[in-house]
C-alpha cells in the first residue's frame, strides 16, 4: 500500500447524509454542532462535535546538525488544570490569512522569532471523533530573533507564557517517557525527529494544498 492510498476519503453518496444540523453552543472561539446522520444500517444517529477554526503549530531548531535544539513555550491549558511545555502555535482566526503566514506571524508573537527557511512539516486532525480542528504544523529553521508586530500585546494566558531551547532529542524522550503529552507537541516532535534522520527531504513547500483546512478559517 503506498502512502497516499492512506489518504482520508469522502464516504459515498448517501451514506452519512446529514438529515439535520443544529448550533446549541456558539461561544468566544468554539461552537458545538449537533448533526443527524443517516447511518450505513439504516439507522439515524446524533453526532455532536466542536467546530473550530483550526490552527496551526511550529517546530523551531537551531544549532549543528544531529544537536538541533527545539523551542518550547509554557503555557496554562485550563481544561487539564497543567502548566505544558508546547510548541508555539495559535488560531487560524484572520479570514484569509494563509497559513504559513500565521505560523510567522505566532513565532513572533509568543516566541520573538523570526525564521528564514520554512516548510511544512506533518498535517493533523487533532481529535477527529469530536472536532473539526485541523491543524499544520510547520518546521522552522536558520532561526534570529524578531518583534512582533507594534499592535501586538500578550494577553490571558499568554501574559505569562515562557520560554526554553530543549534539545531535540531530550524532547522526544520526554514525548515517549510520558512526561511530554500536548498533542501537537507529540506528534510536531517525532515528525520533525524523523525528518531530520532523513536530511529533512520529507518537508513539503509551505504552499502544499491542505483538503482538511475548514473552509470557514479563510
Amino acid at each position: 500500500m503506498t502512502p497516499a492510498a492512506l489518504a482520508g476519503q469522502r464516504p459515498p453518496a448517501g451514506e452519512f447524509a446529514v438529515r439535520s444540523s443544529a448550533v446549541p453552543f456558539t461561544g468566544a472561539v468554539l461552537t458545538v454542532r449537533s448533526d443527524v446522520l443517516a447511518m450505513p444500517d439504516g439507522r439515524d444517529a446524533q453526532r455532536d462535535f466542536v467546530v473550530h477554526p483550526g490552527a496551526v503549530a511550529v517546530v523551531a531548531l537551531r544549532g549543528e546538525p544531529g544537536a538541533e535544539e527545539v523551542l518550547l513555550v509554557r503555557q496554562y491549558r485550563h481544561p487539564v488544570g497543567q502548566l505544558l511545555w508546547e510548541l508555539p502555535a495559535g488560531l487560524l482566526d484572520k479570514p484569509g490569512e494563509p497559513a504559513s503566514e500565521t505560523a510567522v506571524r505566532e513565532l513572533a508573537e509568543e516566541a520573538h522569532l523570526a525564521a528564514d527557511t520554512w516548510g511544512v512539516l506533518v498535517d493533523t486532525l487533532t481529535s477527529p471523533g469530536g472536532s473539526d480542528e485541523a491543524v499544520r504544523v510547520f518546521l522552522a529553521r536558520d532561526v534570529r530573533d524578531a518583534q512582533p508586530d507594534g499592535d501586538f500585546v500578550a494577553e490571558g494566558e499568554e501574559s505569562s507564557m515562557t520560554t526554553a531551547w530543549v534539545p531535540l532529542s531530550v524532547a522526544v524522550d520526554a514525548v515517549l517517557g510520558g512526561a511530554l503529552q500536548n498533542a501537537l507537541a507529540c506528534v510536531g516532535l517525532l515528525a520533525a525527529d524523523r525528518s531530520r534522520a532523513g536530511g529533512f527531504s520529507s518537508l513539503r513547500p509551505v504552499t502544499s494544498p491542505w483538503p482538511a483546512r475548514p473552509a470557514h478559517a479563510g
